[in-house]
């Protein structure tokens, strides 16, 4: 984990709080200047210890220039006028622009642009606030019912232009398990009968619940409405900025709320660890507050465990006891897309998404 990079303590010690704004580590690139919310240079450090192949000493590139935009749409009009050399994914409101339905490069920008695609190792999901005894959400034939009743095919298809893969299994995403969870198949049918089943035994008639996302995501959240209407379900959207959200999310404000999970390191321990009831938020990932002793028992059993094989069960029943529950609602299992000008050479992609500019060089 980068968390874990080795640092000086001599410099800890003598900077203090204040070593967050004077960095030295160890690797390829080393401070130059910050100015915060604007921009960050990196140069080469002349004192890195790998070699390539040949023996020519790395990173290639000189320096790094990384600029803070307020938005994806001003980081793409930089990215078009050929004034940012790399970005990491697009706004949603280019995706048609630029990609074709499958999520490829149009042909009109394939000798002007580089994409590199990969999978990433994040879910994108709806949680479902647990911690309120008295909302509408403590019933699980509820949360069945939403589960059932959004067909993630169709909107990874026309929202996504199929970047990324409908989480139609677990909590975990694909490339960290065998043996794949079932999980919820669009099934529209099914999800009428539940919402009837809730209705008749809380003798409610109307079902109003309120979805909280940042701007980003209208257009899911937008069609999860939609789907919703369809069951009797009334979604309200509200659209925070990201900090409040994460915030809001954090101290548990939000009823029903959009959020996602990237893995820190790849194991599936990372993604089972938000829904071990002392991993509450805000001190801990547990942002459902979803609570449950078979799960903590199974939980901790697998953190103890030092067989693959046996790990590798545990996780899947802890996965699928997360299906069964439904404290969340998985959307999709993402896609890496790294759109870079055609004169950088040399990027890759990894499936945490980590960007290692090393082995890059510029024509």
């Amino acid at each position: 984990m980068k968390y874990c990079s080795v640092v000086p303590k001599e410099a800890v010690e003598y900077y203090k709080t204040k070593f967050g704004k004077n960095p030295i580590g160890t690797g390829p690139f080393k401070f130059k200047k910050w100015e915060e919310n604007i921009k960050l240079v990196l140069r080469k450090n002349n004192l890195f210890f790998e070699k390539d192949g040949k023996g020519n000493n790395l990173p290639y590139l000189e320096a790094v220039s990384i600029t803070f935009l307020p938005d994806k749409k001003s980081e793409f009009m930089e990215f078009a006028q050929n004034k940012i050399d790399f970005i990491n994914s697009i706004d949603s409101s280019f995706k048609d622009q630029l990609l074709n339905i499958n999520g490829d490069l149009k042909k009109e920008y394939r000798n002007s642009i580089n994409l590199l695609t990969g999978p990433y190792l994040n879910t994108e999901y709806i949680g479902f606030f647990l911690g309120d005894k008295e909302s509408v959400l403590q019933n699980k034939k509820l949360r069945l019912a939403i589960n059932y009743g959004i067909d993630k095919k169709k909107m990874m298809k026309y929202l996504r232009n199929n970047i990324g893969y409908p989480a139609n299994n677990g909590f975990i995403p694909l490339g960290l398990q065998k043996d794949l969870t079932k999980g919820f198949q669009y099934d529209l049918k099914k999800s009428l009968q539940l919402i009837n089943e809730y209705k008749f035994e809380t003798k409610q008639k109307s079902i109003e619940i309120i979805l909280s996302s940042d701007a980003n995501y209208l257009d899911i959240v937008e069609f999860i409405q939609r789907e919703l209407l369809k069951i009797g379900v009334n979604v309200k959207i509200n659209i925070l900025p990201p900090s409040s959200l994460r915030q809001a999310k954090s101290n548990g404000k939000l009823e029903m709320f959009r959020a996602s999970w990237i893995a820190d390191y790849p194991d599936s321990q990372n993604y089972l660890s938000l829904f071990y009831s002392k991993n509450l938020a805000p001190n801990g990932p547990n942002y459902t507050h979803f609570k449950n002793e078979y799960y903590d028992l199974l939980f901790l059993k697998m953190m103890e465990e030092s067989s693959k094989k046996v790990r590798d069960k545990l996780s899947s029943k802890l996965d699928s006891l997360i299906i069964d529950e439904a404290p969340i609602v998985p959307l999709y299992y993402d896609k890496i897309m790294r759109f870079s000008q055609k004169n950088i050479i040399g990027l890759e992609t990894n499936p945490i998404n980590q960007l290692n500019l090393k082995r890059v060089y510029k024509k």
